[in-house]
């Protein structure tokens, strides 16, 4: 067992929180909708954290993640954790600069119409997907 615990966006420059979610969004073929403030489209920088739980070892975890718009896709990140002890619980924080604000597509346009997929690898090994609908308000 792998769960995410919970989620949280901060602006990444005055660490605000602007958006967090408490529930497993790592459900298997589920889509999660989150209302995110639009605002979080100006930050230059989104900091992102995570709360997991494993009751294995993982020798090499890292993550996959990809903004899909209507389907295509728009971004992908790639970001690397490493060793998780066995029976642990962990908290991993990560930034992401935003794309140049001439590239910023409105709020208008893409609520409704993105999805991060965020897909959890030990190794190569491929132990959960997420999927979350984002609705900017």
């Amino acid at each position: 067992g792998f769960k995410l615990n919970s989620m949280n966006l901060r602006d990444g420059e005055s660490g605000k929180i602007l958006w967090q979610n408490d529930e497993d969004l790592s459900t298997p073929d589920a889509v999660h909708d989150a209302r995110v403030p639009k605002q979080i489209l100006k930050c230059k920088s989104v900091s992102r954290e995570i709360n997991f739980s494993s009751q294995e070892e993982m020798q090499g975890f890292r993550l996959q993640q990809r903004v899909l718009f209507k389907g295509n896709l728009l971004e992908e990140w790639h970001f690397d954790f490493g060793f998780v002890m066995p029976g642990s619980t962990n908290t991993w924080q990560s930034v992401i600069d935003a794309a140049p604000e001439s590239q910023m597509m409105s709020a208008k346009a893409l609520t409704g119409n993105v999805i991060i997929e965020t897909l959890f690898y030990d190794g190569e090994l491929l132990i959960s997907t997420s999927r979350v609908c984002v609705h900017y308000v």
